[in-house]
């Protein structure tokens, strides 16, 4: 994949943490040169620094653009600024998320504003005006969902939502484009290490500080970036990542009843689930 990633112009947003730093540093292992987005601008600067001295790379190799993806502006700047340091753009990975969990009727209707602006909107915003160039380039736009965009996910009911809009939206610009080049993959990790739990919302709007999952069990970010990086490589269109995200697919296809009873069992089961044991 050397050969195919060097000097390719990547866009990862969410790329302060989890998924979107491991993805950029695999990008950047690749020869690939990489544009970091994130709230967090100090944070961007320090992992560019650890990046270049890593892999050897010319400071010019590694732009961060400080971008909150709620922002349409944000968006749009992230684009230009990346257009204006590299000339073009071959990747982007709609990756910054946040999730979520409490009951949808104990739920402030804020929590689902923020779950669509950041986790939908983010991506909506960033691919529009992205499209342009990576049409040129016929490039590839990469939207990071989960499971919870296949199948609902109790207690996490914004979450499911913002990840079946992308997942629909993202399935429809790749028939829009089926015959100009343009790659669209829809990537479903599964449960990841990550931060994304710690800073998940509560019913009420605020962070819930403490993970409920034994993170240690799941598989790493660094890992989800490797499967990531070949299925961008070989232009897959959907990827759906551990053996548990794979078996309830395909459970809720055949068996759609078992299939929510034992989701609701496993959510009930976490430490201080906003669900009742059955």
């Amino acid at each position: 994949m050397n050969n195919f990633y060097k000097d390719k112009v990547i866009i990862v947003t969410g790329a302060s943490s989890g998924i979107g730093l491991a993805s950029a540093t695999r990008f950047a292992s690749l020869g690939a040169k990489i544009v970091l987005a994130a709230r967090s601008i100090d944070k961007l600067e320090k992992i560019a620094e650890e990046i270049n001295k890593k892999f050897n790379k010319s400071t010019d190799n590694v732009l961060c653009v400080k971008t909150d993806v709620t922002k349409e502006e944000d968006c749009k700047n992230l684009v230009e600024q990346t257009v204006k340091h590299f000339g073009k753009i071959d990747v982007l990975v709609n990756n910054a998320g946040i999730s979520m969990r409490a009951v949808f009727k104990d739920m402030d209707l804020k929590v689902m504003r923020s779950l669509m602006d950041t986790n939908f909107w983010g991506t909506v915003y960033c691919t529009k005006y992205a499209l342009p160039y990576l049409l040129e380039t016929k490039g590839s736009v990469v939207g990071v969902i989960s499971t919870a965009g296949y199948v609902g996910l109790p207690a996490r009911t914004a979450y499911s939502a913002s990840k079946f809009a992308v997942r629909g939206f993202l399935e429809t610009l790749r028939i829009e484009h089926l015959y100009d080049g343009l790659h669209v993959m829809i990537f479903a990790p599964g449960f990841t290490t990550s931060n994304i739990r710690n800073v998940a919302l509560t019913a009420d709007g605020s962070p819930q500080g403490e993970t409920p999952r034994k993170e240690e069990r799941m598989m790493s970010a660094e890992r989800v970036a490797k499967i990531m990086a070949r299925g961008i490589f070989r232009r897959k269109t959907h990827m759906v990542l551990t053996p548990l995200g794979k078996a309830t697919l395909f459970a809720n296809r055949r068996l759609p009843r078992v299939t929510d009873k034992m989701e609701y069992r496993m959510m009930a089961n976490e430490p201080d689930s906003p669900l009742k044991k059955q």
